[in-house]
């Protein structure tokens, strides 16, 4: 009788055990270079460049952030006196006669005072009344003794022509003041123009009222 050969089927390896080794070795080294990213340090940010000095804005701090503003009042004469000519450019006698109660030591005293007397009187020189040849010659003599004083000129000039003016007025109806003008034209020749003492400013002021008394009433139109 013939042998009959039996041969065993060989089993097909499955596929699977190696798709699933090859799945978890990817997802180790995933998670290795997940984790090695995590531990890994920052990168550090890129440094800002140098400012240059026009970027540079200086902040004022200490003193400096309180620093006055130069356009206010600083006690110095000048600036005073600048200050008191600007506000005497519109003056009116009302301004004037307030003024004149101030105190007579103040650095810019005489100088505001001389400025806004002249100012109300070269506007009242137009008035028609007062308007004539020898008024009009004395209002341009005061006019060029003040502009003298803004140039650091003496007072006195300014004084003197001022009361001439205001007599060359007093003679366009005034009669009842002639004595008063007078004594306002004597006040001004003895004035030095400086208000260094005492008695200086203390004459200063007395011309100062007297005007005032004679400027209250020049202001009116004569009888």
């Amino acid at each position: 009788m013939a042998e009959i050969n039996i041969q065993r089927k060989k089993k097909r390896l499955s596929p699977w055990p190696l798709l699933i080794a090859v799945l978890v070795v990817l997802a180790l080294g995933g998670w290795y270079l997940v984790s090695r990213d995590q531990d890994a340090p920052p990168a550090a940010a890129p440094a800002a460049p140098a400012a240059t000095p026009a970027d540079t804005v200086s902040v004022p701090s200490g003193d400096a952030a309180a620093a006055p503003d130069p356009a206010a009042p600083t006690g110095d004469p000048s600036v005073g006196a600048m200050a008191g000519e600007v506000e005497a450019d519109n003056a009116v006698p009302a301004d004037f006669y307030a003024f004149v109660a101030d105190d007579p030591s103040s650095t810019t005293y005489a100088r505001r005072g001389l400025s806004l007397l002249s100012n109300v009187l070269v506007n009242l020189a137009d008035r028609t009344d007062l308007r004539n040849p020898a008024v009009e010659e004395k209002r341009n003599d005061l006019t060029s003794a003040t502009s003298r004083v803004a140039d650091g000129g003496s007072l006195r000039p300014g004084f003197v022509a001022a009361a001439e003016l205001m007599q060359e007025m007093q003679r366009r109806g005034y009669a009842s003041l002639e004595r008063d003008v007078k004594t306002l034209t004597d006040q001004a020749a003895q004035l030095s123009g400086r208000t260094a003492t005492a008695a200086e400013q203390q004459a200063t002021q007395a011309f100062f009222q007297q005007a005032a008394n004679v400027l209250r009433v020049l202001e009116k139109p004569a009888a």
